[in-house]
């Protein structure tokens, strides 16, 4: 076994010698070698802080394993002045905050070092990322503060000239130049390359591998971008069953929600949706999103909702929108809706008859995801839109405003617990109103407890709540507290609405499984035990 040998090292006076302990070194050693290679390590160190006439007066060997360094501190100097001459970037020392005077800007000694390193970072990002700063001619001017030049060690400025892409080969070109906004021909900043990259998180059909790797050859600079692609194509369904209070019988109801993703991988969106309840009403839903028309930043939807109430009326509607993409979170739109109403009695009223409508949209939408969670893979959605144009049928030709606001948040409280909250509703502006333009809503998309589009209303907003805990990492439970409040001209009726209940969620491999019990009253009416309701839901991801 090799004998270890000890080191002590004392100043020139008590002052210096607590200097030294408050640096701190290293005071055991395998070999004298590595000893004196520790005494000129801290000598930079003490250096470092403004004793630059630091010297080693001797070394004692006291025994054979203990040695005393005796270091000889000198006068301290706090500051140092920093020349630099007309060719450097002055606008680089302004990003940092430098006090810059004739040619020259002073630094605390202490600071120097990561202020150096801050500012050859900084040049690094215009493209030039092996660049490196040098301090020469290094003088007293005084007593109190240092001089010397700054050089730039300057090389060949980079530019990105070739992006691949790795594991993902087919990943969609213009998310990559508008998304991640990388393309060939600008400056190469890793620091910029890399927040770019983790935007690909943000994405639900492509997720990224591992950091962006970087080939540099004497004439180019490659960048390699390592993507996989992720299941994204999504199933949504529920079967609901309550009994009847009038007729005391079970009823069914249920929907489909079908949404397709990237499969042509130009990141596009299909959504195919069909809802029947329990009191007769239809509704189907077909839409296609298709962004970065042409490689352009622009993109374009398109959709088809019918609606038909028993045998009543039937609404189709047709929209198209153009949306811009801002960036990974904002997407702002605008667009054109028509609507053609059927009334399919055999005779009109001043409330239910025949129209067309047209209305010019705005839309604006905001998504904050957290991918990593699997079973909350959204954090905060925010989708507003509003139309202005006018309905017209046989008595007359109506201006009219619709907005629509639907937004949820979760509050994360701890790796177990988080809170849901969601607040959706619309509002019609009019100075008449046909009972087929109504809105229709309650149910598990609004406000659990009352039956799929059983409430009508010209305004309304609901305010849903869950308490969520996580049993395991693919289990959860939840409680279930609602409130809304509506309005109906037609009827004279404005009323408030409570919903109550619990559910339980489950992740597997077929996607996630949600059982809902829940229960509603109004404001004027008592709870009953037929207005529960139990939803069976599946989602499949694949």
């Amino acid at each position: 076994m090799a004998q270890s040998i000890h080191l002590s090292v004392i100043g020139e006076n008590d002052t210096s010698t607590k200097i030294i302990d408050t640096i701190g070194y290293t005071e055991t050693f395998t070999s004298y070698n590595d000893l004196q290679s520790e005494i000129n390590l801290l000598k930079g160190k003490v250096i470092r802080k403004g004793f630059i006439d630091t010297s080693t007066e001797k070394i004692t060997k006291l025994n054979d394993t203990l040695f005393k360094a005796h270091l000889i501190l000198g006068h301290r100097i706090n500051r140092i002045r920093v020349y630099f001459d007309s060719s450097f970037n002055v606008e680089l020392l302004k990003s940092l905050n430098y006090n810059i005077r004739d040619g020259y800007f002073e630094l605390h000694i202490n600071e120097l070092e990561s202020n150096l390193e801050n500012l050859n970072s900084k040049i690094a990002e215009q493209g030039d990322p092996f660049s490196t700063l040098q301090l020469i001619n290094i003088s007293k001017l005084n007593s109190e503060l240092l001089s010397a030049n700054l050089k730039v060690v300057a090389n060949q400025k980079r530019r990105i000239d070739k992006i691949l892409i790795k594991g993902y080969e087919q990943f969609p070109k213009s998310y990559l130049k508008h998304f991640l906004k990388l393309k060939t021909g600008k400056s190469f900043n890793l620091n910029a390359i890399k927040e770019k990259v983790e935007l690909l998180n943000e994405l639900r059909f492509a997720s990224k591998i591992k950091a962006p790797e970087v080939l540099f050859t004497q004439d180019s600079t490659t960048l390699y971008i390592y993507v996989e692609k992720t299941r994204t194509n999504n199933f949504d369904g529920f079967l609901g069953f309550g009994t009847n209070e009038n007729t005391n019988k079970i009823e069914f109801d249920g929907y489909l929600d079908l949404r397709l993703i990237n499969n042509l991988n130009y990141g596009e969106t299909l959504n195919l949706f069909y809802k029947s309840d329990e009191i007769d009403q239809q509704t189907f839903n077909v839409d296609a999103d298709l962004p970065y028309l042409f490689g352009s930043p622009i993109g374009f939807q398109v959709g088809l909702n019918i609606f038909r109430k028993d045998s009543t009326f039937l609404n189709a509607k047709q929209y198209a929108k153009i949306n811009y993409q801002v960036n990974a979170q904002h997407k702002v739109g605008v667009g054109i809706t028509s609507t053609t109403s059927t009334n399919l009695l055999e005779n009109d009223t001043d409330i239910l008859n025949d129209y067309k409508s047209n209305y010019y949209t705005l839309h604006y939408n905001y998504m904050k995801s957290q991918f990593y969670d699997a079973l909350f893979p959204i954090n905060f959605w925010f989708d507003f839109s509003s139309g202005f144009g006018n309905r017209i049928n046989d008595l007359e030709k109506q201006q009219q405003n619709v907005f629509t606001l639907d937004t949820y948040k979760i509050f994360n409280l701890n790796n177990k617990n988080s809170f849901y909250t969601r607040i959706n509703g619309a509002t019609l502006t009019s100075d008449n109103y046909l009972d087929n333009e109504l809105f229709r809503f309650g149910g598990i998309n609004s406000i659990r407890g009352f039956e799929e589009n059983s409430l009508v209303a010209n305004l309304y907003g609901v305010l849903s709540t869950e308490y969520r805990y996580r049993l395991s990492s693919n289990i959860y439970v939840h409680s279930v507290l609602d409130a809304a409040y509506f309005e109906n001209k037609l009827t004279d009726s404005k009323e408030k609405l409570f919903g109550f209940g619990f559910g339980l969620g489950l992740l597997t491999n077929a996607g996630l499984f949600r059982l809902n019990y829940s229960s509603g009253k109004t404001e004027n009416r008592q709870f009953k035990l037929s207005d529960s309701k139990v939803h069976l839901s599946l989602t499949a991801t694949f």
